[in-house]
């Protein structure tokens, strides 16, 4: 299994109008073949003290995927790409994690 963390930095002051996008393309991607699993996720408090600072212009998406292959079509995908004309102007940059299962 290939687990994709995807920490995407936003513009300030525009995370809810993304998470709205976002969200609206969620159910085009879970119907993807091998798409396992793919969630947005932001920072809480939880005042643990091992936590770094809160980001709050921040979204971190959570994937799982049953191979690169499945990935690699995924973000090919019509919607992606739409997806991604969409925000293109709310995000300042994404950083990307591809990891297998061990």
């Amino acid at each position: 299994m290939i687990h994709v963390i995807a920490t995407i930095a936003l513009n300030p002051g525009v995370r809810a109008e993304f998470l709205e996008i976002f969200n609206d393309n969620v159910p085009n991607v879970l119907r993807e073949t091998g798409c396992r699993g793919y969630a947005p996720a932001i920072d809480t408090d939880s005042g643990m003290d091992a936590q770094g600072p809160l980001r709050p212009n921040t979204v971190v998406i959570v994937e799982a995927w049953d191979d690169l292959d499945c990935l690699k079509a995924h973000l090919a995908a019509p919607h992606m790409a739409s997806y991604r004309s969409q925000v293109k102007n709310l995000v300042k940059s994404v950083g990307l994690q591809v990891l297998e299962s061990a």
